[in-house]
Formats: structure tokens, C-alpha cells, sequence
């Protein structure tokens, strides 16, 4: 089997050639395939249906032995195209604690990061006028009070 990966690709049947697809797929790629259905008030506020999950999301398990638990994402695997979340821990047999992996199919984001201009920018492009500039009023707020608060930590010192 041939380790390129193939631009051209569109689709097959055949369900070694999906699996050839993603193990060879580039990073960038893979990082779309990483997604998670939103919740219902997410999905009315960005009218999108599921959104890439990163590193600080909130998230809800819905399927597995942990269901209805949630927590922070720690951390994302690209290549296994897994997810880690905090506090979701599975106790070994000599005692010590391992961070179990989830697929992101089985997961509900329930809070988002808006840190990053590129994931708003994208939000936007979805959402009506008015709460495009509500949320980049409250994020440029935010901002704000932080580099008012690091600038009153910094007088003190």
C-alpha cells in the first residue's frame, strides 16, 4: 500500500481505502476531522451544528461508562484523533490514575474557547449581526479588564 496521501481522493465504499485516507491524511486535515456536535443553546447562539474542539472546551460525555460526566479538554491527539478530558481518570491495578481518550463523536461541546480570532472570525460568519458584535464586545471587555488587572499587578511590584 502506497504511504501518499492523495488530494484528489473523494470518497470510496471500500472501507480500507477510508481507513488508508485517514492514517495518511496531514495534520491539517486531521485537526477538521476532530469536531463535536454543539449544544442546543450553542447551535441557536452560532447557528452552526458542530464546531472543531480545542484545548480549554467544555464538554459533555454522552456515550460509554463515563456518560453525563463533563469536563475541561487537556488534551487533543491529532494523530490517533482522540481527546482528553480533566478529572476523567481510570484507576490501573497498581493504583496509579491514567487520562482516559474519547472520540469526539461521543462528546457534546458545552462551553467555548473564543480565545483565538481565527474561531471567532469563524463563528461570525454563521451568526446574525447583532450577536457577532455582542461577542466581540464582551471578549474586547475581557481583554481589557485583564490587561488593567496585569498593569495594577505590575505597579504593586
Amino acid at each position: 500500500m502506497k504511504k501518499k496521501f492523495s488530494t484528489q481522493w473523494i470518497g470510496s465504499k471500500q472501507v480500507r481505502k477510508q481507513r488508508k485516507y485517514l492514517e495518511n491524511a496531514p495534520l491539517h486535515i486531521l485537526h477538521k476531522l476532530i469536531s463535536a456536535h454543539l449544544s442546543k443553546e450553542l447551535r441557536q447562539k452560532y447557528g452552526q451544528r458542530s464546531l472543531e474542539l480545542r484545548k480549554g472546551d467544555t464538554v459533555k460525555i454522552m456515550n460509554g461508562e463515563f456518560k453525563g460526566k463533563s469536563g475541561k479538554v487537556s488534551i487533543v491527539k491529532l494523530k490517533k484523533r482522540k481527546v482528553s478530558i480533566e478529572g476523567i481518570q481510570k484507576q490501573k491495578k497498581d493504583g496509579t490514575k491514567v487520562n482516559l481518550f474519547f472520540f469526539p463523536s461521543n462528546l457534546m461541546i458545552q462551553e467555548l474557547i473564543l480565545d483565538d480570532k481565527k474561531r471567532l472570525a469563524l463563528l461570525s460568519k454563521k451568526i446574525k449581526p447583532t450577536e457577532t458584535e455582542k461577542i466581540v464586545k464582551t471578549e474586547t471587555k475581557k481583554d481589557t479588564e485583564k490587561q488593567g488587572e496585569n498593569k495594577n499587578a505590575h505597579n504593586k511590584k
